[in-house]
């Protein structure tokens, strides 16, 4: 302990420790089922602190483990330092070069509010309070992932505080292997305070849910065949089984359509001749407003997730999906995959083949329920065609970087970690030692 204390003359952020009012709070990760015991917290005030953070880490023999506000934590940080970048939030919008700066602790909603007035979008997931850096960092999909690939490969630059605590602007050109390591293998490699991402014309914007009763399910997912099977690569289409908690099931549809309201609602043709919807909120939206069409939750929560990745949804894999009900589960979705995810990347995951990702997710409220919630995440898995591999940013705490990468990826991860951080100093939510 006699080395955290001086933490607080070190750097000029906010410091908390274990004594401190206020510590279990700032250590606790987005998902409030993961514990995380670290040793101290801080609040980095900009780059320069996180130097300086690096500085007494190297000189006390602490590691430390870089979180905006946790939203991939995993349990692994115990003992650690854990670095918050949530005050690293600086944005810039460059319109003519098509280009952000952004900031390690900024979330998607606000570069994709600052890109819209230019009709310009930067690669959104689902939820709009999780970091970009986080997302390119772990590889990242998104909405716009059919059209344009992994968020990391529109990732220009990186600033970091490297393993020495010296600030560096780094591209493919001046460190190509630690670039590489960075746009996808996780963040076990630098501290990346600022990233610069290339936006992606967005002049209009179809989307939203259609949501059913879960009767209508089987008829639904035929829908979702037909139209994923030949749709363009502007069309991102996700199918949810839903069961909350005190309601009966649901099923819909979600959507993103890069292009106008008509196109949108011609290539969507097989929902017209479903039963009528519970409700429709399908429309011309900003790029902006993103966030709330799967309506994920803003505030943390506990969960328990698993994804996969499909080699195939025919008629065995959906009967499968729709034998029986998904509870104690909240949702299980599919995603489209497919257009530029299967083009060349040069990145760790490289091209992403399978055409469907599954997420599975539930709630622990009990541990009874927990265990119920993974036993049927795994009844599910197992009895699908899935690929065995998954993006990084899909793995749960229970599974580690030999779930995300080819042999050869991680041989080559590996080899940029020992480079870079021989001592170990920064500590990712999956290292890549294991």
């Amino acid at each position: 302990m006699n080395a955290l204390h001086p933490l607080r003359s070190a750097v000029r952020g906010r410091v908390l420790l274990p004594e401190d009012t206020g510590f279990d709070a700032a250590r606790r990760p987005w998902n409030l089922a993961v514990e995380q015991p670290v040793a101290a917290v801080v609040e980095a005030a900009d780059a320069a602190d996180v130097a300086a953070l690096v500085r007494h880490a190297r000189s006390a023999g602490l590691g430390i483990a870089v979180q905006p506000n946790g939203h991939g934590a995993t349990g692994r940080a115990e003992g650690t330092i854990l670095l918050r970048t949530g005050r690293l939030d600086s944005l810039q919008i460059d319109p003519v070069a098509r280009r952000a700066r952004i900031g390690a602790g900024v979330p998607s909603s606000h570069v994709q509010a600052a890109a819209a007035p230019y009709g310009l979008t930067g690669l959104p997931g689902s939820s709009p309070v999780v970091s970009v850096t986080g997302v390119a960092v772990g590889g990242g999909l998104s909405w716009f992932g059919r059209a344009y690939g992994w968020v990391a490969d529109s990732v220009t630059a990186f600033d970091i505080v490297d393993a020495e605590a010296r600030q560096r602007h780094i591209t493919a050109d001046t460190d190509p292997d630690l670039f590489w390591a960075l746009r996808g293998g996780g963040g076990d490699f630098a501290i990346v305070t600022a990233l610069e991402l290339s936006l992606h014309p967005a002049p209009r914007l179809f989307g939203g849910r259609v949501l059913w009763d879960g009767a209508h399910a089987p008829d639904v997912m035929e829908a979702y065949r037909q139209i994923t099977a030949t749709a363009p690569d502007e069309l991102t289409v996700w199918l949810d089984l839903l069961h909350f908690p005190g309601s009966d099931p649901m099923v819909a549809i979600d959507l993103t359509y890069l292009g106008d309201e008509r196109e949108a609602r011609d290539l969507l043709g097989p929902l017209d001749h479903l039963p009528r919807p519970l409700s429709d909120g399908r429309r011309i939206m900003p790029v902006s407003e993103l966030g709330g069409i799967t309506a994920e939750p803003t505030s943390p929560s506990a969960g328990i997730s698993r994804g996969e990745l499909l080699t195939r949804l025919d008629d065995t894999t959906a009967k499968t999906l729709l034998a029986d009900p998904i509870a104690p589960l909240l949702s299980a979705q599919i995603r489209h995959l497919g257009g530029a995810f299967t083009r060349p990347s040069d990145s760790p995951h490289g091209p992403l083949t399978e055409p469907y990702a599954l997420y599975l997710f539930g709630i622990p409220t009990d541990p009874a329920v927990a265990e119920a919630v993974t036993a049927k995440q795994r009844a599910l898995a197992d009895s699908l065609p899935v690929s065995g591999r998954k993006p990084v940013t899909f793995l749960n705490p229970s599974e580690t970087v030999t779930d995300a990468f080819t042999p050869a990826v991680l041989a080559r991860l590996r080899t940029a970690k020992r480079r870079h951080d021989p001592h170990n100093l920064i500590r990712s939510n999956f290292p890549v030692g294991g």
